[in-house]
């Protein structure tokens, strides 16, 4: 999701005559990684894309009336949105949502068809006692009655089996007559498998990836598939040829990005069978755990995500939900009482607010977290007041004074990297800043010692030179002894502060709530941090008042970071 859109463009005219159905390019996560890591504009991403794809369609996955983002969103934006999309090049939307909840995807199909651009119908895929081939069929017939194009079955952990494949493909074309495509992934070794199965059963598409970029947490590889399929009834006719020449493209590129490559995503794990826990979910657990010193709680955790999602009513674990139960299980396991601590989100979850779940909640936790209010019954987004007009003078109060729809959307999806980004303050090249920090190691200090840390999961070289100054890809230089060394722009410190208030976890600082010269109370939400997407408040752990504070909105922290000083 990282993947520069230069890097992007330049295989994108060759992948355009290949002959694909058409090329998923853009929603998800790709939208938030442009603005909050490579500093780029979505939009424009978009906009290149299509230019230089010509003849073969662009697709983009869309969370229902989560759009690209983790919370329902009025319908008015939920409308602007798509059709901006569809102007910038969208010519396929599969739409979704995190609970199957079909009431959560009217308006964007709506919206979709008003463009008229194809609608694909997404029905998320898990096992539960009530996820069955009778339900999801029965959804099917839905999704054709709401006036989709085509219906997706969307394997998003990679668990299902050839059998099942072949089983729920028939069934679903048989509900819909309309085509069908297939999308799994390979984490838990069954996803040429399970896809060759649903080929067979009569699916229409299968998604695929080019084979550097395959396997593991991702798709099937799209030159094993094609050549698997050759010689029969059902041979794609992709030039195999050309999709060598892109695959030789591909491993350079993959050499640019070796930073960001995970070797766990690029293995098979059998565990998301037992957990159906998605690859990428299961390795920002890892992550957090990490930062906390807690590697040895994750089995732990992998049993509590079983008996939250029963407890929630056996929610796919896809975004956004999958986020709600994973961030719910790691604060059970380690708070040492389970909804010891109740998430905002999980709150949210039991109110109603994400949609209805598949399956009735456990009734004696609802009570306990919601103590006397009641779940709403209405759909969640009936409930929001329209957002552009108030968005509007929000980002005009912000200091932006021209600014179009599509950066209004930026915004409202994600504020604090949108702001950065209009503001031309930007987000580092995380890439190339290690790339910098690897020459720096290799051509410094020759009395210095060179050491890799891991951060986040994420591996630094980090010079200590003769001086006792310390390099570090990614932070601030720090002063021997762990301050920071002069640099100009206020950067926050990496260690810790005596006395200070500090980061409970790695994340992103999405607000601060006070200001140097206030007076907190004990207990008072002083900022707020985003963890695994989700929104904790930091309280204050003494009364007094604020006499530093080290970071701002978009600052980036790691687990102990010094936050702010109060006495």
């Amino acid at each position: 999701s990282r993947m520069r859109t230069e890097d992007m463009v330049a295989v994108a005219a060759d992948l355009d005559r290949v002959g694909y159905y058409a090329l998923e390019a853009w929603g998800g996560e790709t939208f938030e990684a442009c603005l909050r890591y490579l500093n780029e504009d979505p939009w424009q991403r978009l906009r290149d894309l299509k230019r230089a794809v010509r003849d073969t369609p662009l697709q983009m996955i869309l969370r229902g009336q989560n759009l690209v983002g983790y919370k329902s969103y009025p319908d008015d934006v939920v409308r602007l949105f798509v059709e901006r999309a569809a102007v910038a090049g969208v010519d396929i939307l599969r739409i979704y949502d995190g609970l199957n909840d079909l009431r959560n995807m009217v308006v964007p199909i709506k919206a979709a068809k008003v463009a008229g651009r194809h609608v694909q119908g997404a029905i998320c895929y898990t096992t539960s006692p009530v996820h069955t081939v009778k339900s999801f069929s029965a959804m099917a017939h839905e999704l054709v009655e709401m006036g989709c194009d085509s219906i997706c079955i969307k394997d998003m952990a990679g668990l299902m089996t050839p059998t099942e494949a072949g089983k729920l493909v028939a069934a679903v074309r048989k509900a819909a007559d309309l085509p069908v495509a297939f999308h799994t992934h390979c984490t838990s070794g069954m996803g040429p498998m399970a896809a060759l199965s649903a080929v067979a059963a009569g699916a229409d598409s299968i998604d695929t990836a080019i084979s550097p970029f395959a396997g593991g947490a991702s798709q099937p590889p799209t030159e094993s598939m094609v050549a698997a399929l050759a010689d029969t009834r059902r041979e794609t006719g992709l030039d195999a040829q050309l999709l060598s020449e892109i695959k030789v493209k591909f491993e350079e590129i993959l050499l640019k990005y070796e930073p960001y490559l995970e070797r766990s995503a690029q293995q098979t794990d059998t565990r998301v069978a037992t957990y159906q826990i998605p690859a990428w979910m299961l390795q920002r657990i890892e992550v957090e755990l990490r930062q906390k010193g807690a590697e040895k709680k994750l089995p732990d955790v992998l049993e509590e995500i079983t008996r939250v999602r029963a407890e929630m009513g056996y929610p796919p674990l896809v975004t956004p939900t999958s986020q709600v139960v994973a961030a719910q299980a790691v604060a059970n396991v380690l708070s040492g009482e389970r909804y010891g601590e109740v998430l905002p989100e999980t709150l949210d979850y039991f109110s109603g607010l994400f949609g209805e779940p598949p399956a009735p909640v456990d009734a004696g936790l609802r009570r306990r977290i919601m103590r006397d209010s009641e779940p709403i019954t209405v759909r969640p987004a009936d409930l929001l007041d329209p957002q552009l007009e108030r968005a509007r003078k929000d980002l005009t109060k912000a200091g932006i004074a021209k600014f179009t729809d599509e950066d209004l959307l930026s915004f409202i999806l994600f504020p604090v990297a949108a702001l950065r980004f209009l503001r031309g303050e930007g987000g580092e090249d995380r890439i190339q800043k290690r790339k910098e920090a690897r020459q720096q190691v290799t051509a410094g200090d020759a009395g210095g010692a060179a050491y890799t840390v891991e951060v986040d999961g994420e591996r630094f070289e980090v010079r200590v030179l003769s001086t006792g100054a310390v390099a570090v890809a990614g932070g601030p230089a720090l002063a021997a002894g762990g301050a920071p060394a002069p640099s100009g722009r206020g950067a926050p410190s990496m260690a810790p502060v005596a006395g200070a208030l500090s980061a409970p976890m790695q994340g992103l600082i999405l607000k601060v709530n006070v200001a140097v010269g206030d007076t907190v109370k004990l207990g008072q939400a002083v900022a707020v941090l985003e963890a695994m997407k989700m929104q904790n408040e930091i309280a204050a752990t003494r009364a007094g008042t604020v006499k530093e504070i080290y970071v701002s909105e978009g600052t980036g922290v790691s687990a102990g970071q010094a936050l702010m000083l109060i006495e």
